[in-house]
């Protein structure tokens, strides 16, 4: 297709609902202060990955650095620089365990994954787009985990069919790089979607923007490859195994809360600081993908332009993580300015308690019996904490 454009975002959302009532079978466990801090504050960390000797990895995005950070000495060491050659990165926003001790490195504003060996050595490359920018064409493998055997796990990217129908559902989908093989191992709800097309048949613009605060299935995978999946729908886990049994748990009360002033601009703030742009052109055969995080509050966007729902959905669905023994960490949607709160599903996708962060963190990972969690000041400058799981 000649001088085609594809163009869509998708919005890292605040959501927000009251705590569930608490029964006797789930503990309720709050973090109260973090055994280690790091004293350095960060633009925006999008991802940590501790390594086997407890250093961290720590991608900064705004800031444009890729730092393994010692919490021990409070010291930290710039991993390459920024650029687009070697040993290079513009934007880094992921880091994800591979074998071998090595790291993979998502590189939004150069478009490619890096991996770093176990000395953080800049290795081979890999575009995350392939294919033509056309329904049904095009692979974007932006990859929210990776597992043991160093398979990569990203969500099938596009809303609309071959027929421009518009979709709501996409899969998960899992790449093997040994054996050069896509599959598809989970299916998951999309979030409702307004749809603006403009220009001609070889000149088109096609703009998706998720309709905020409508909420959608949440997902992440474990270091043996299981995928724990968040169901909107009923508020239930699903955890699927990798010979493809599923393990289903029960539906999670909940009392939704009204969408408010305040749980609106607190959407288009976390929109602003953190949402993903992504756009695909192809110009005479010649496709180039530009992604980009965060960059502020788009211009000329306000609140009442937006269409809201009366009530949010009952969790974040980007909030999930899967521990490295065995938990679901589900992000409870909050009230604006509440602490956060998780609800931490078992291997059975039994909820078994809740873990409440102190005021203004957000959970990024977990490491050996450890939690990460991010602390944003006032100024949005963003600090690294350290909690023990069990504390």
């Amino acid at each position: 297709m000649r001088g085609s454009r594809l163009a869509f975002s998708l919005a890292c959302v605040m959501v927000a609902i009251a705590p569930m009532q608490a029964t006797a079978q789930v503990r309720e466990q709050r973090l109260t202060r973090p055994d280690a801090t790091f004293p350095q504050e960060f633009g925006l960390i999008r991802g940590v990955r501790e390594l086997p000797d407890g250093r961290v990895i720590v991608a900064d995005g705004a800031g444009q650095v890729v730092v393994l950070v010692d919490l021990a000495s409070g010291t930290a060491d710039t991993v390459g620089r920024e650029g687009q050659g070697p040993r290079e990165y513009r934007q880094p926003d992921g880091v994800f365990a591979m074998p071998g001790d090595s790291t993979l490195l998502v590189d939004l504003g150069n478009g490619r994954l890096t991996m770093l060996g176990p000395t953080l050595a800049f290795g081979r490359t890999e575009p995350i787009s392939l294919g033509e920018p056309r329904p049904g064409a095009l692979s974007i493998r932006l990859p929210q985990g990776t597992d043991a055997r160093g398979r990569l796990y990203y969500q099938a990217a596009g809303r609309t069919g071959p027929d421009g129908s518009v979709l709501d559902s996409a899969g998960v989908l899992r790449w093997d790089p040994v054996a050069s093989k896509e599959d598809t191992v989970a299916k998951v709800k999309l979030e409702e979607t307004s749809v603006s097309r403009s220009g001609g048949p070889t000149n088109q613009s096609v703009t998706m923007r998720p309709r905020p605060l409508t909420g959608r299935d949440g997902w992440a995978v474990d270091p043996d490859g299981r995928i724990g999946v968040v169901r909107l729908i009923d508020y239930h886990v699903e955890w699927i195994e990798p010979d493809g049994r599923v393990v289903r748990g029960p539906a999670v009360p909940y009392q939704p809360v009204r969408v408010g002033s305040a749980e609106k601009e607190a959407y288009l703030e976390q929109l602003g600081r953190s949402g993903l742009m992504v756009g695909v052109t192809n110009e005479n055969g010649q496709i180039r993908t530009q992604m980009r995080r965060g960059g502020g509050r788009p211009s000329g966007l306000n609140a009442n332009d937006l269409e809201w729902p009366e009530v949010m959905p009952p969790f974040q669905p980007s909030g999930v993580f899967a521990a490295p023994w065995g938990e679901l960490w589900v992000e409870r949607a909050m009230p604006a300015g509440a602490p956060v709160t998780y609800d931490v599903f078992d291997r059975n996708a039994r909820l078994v308690k809740q873990v409440t962060l102190p005021e203004g963190r957000r959970l990024l990972g977990f490491g050996n019996g450890v939690v990460y969690a991010v602390r944003v000041d006032d100024l949005d400058l963003n600090y690294l904490e350290r909690y023990r799981a069990g504390s």
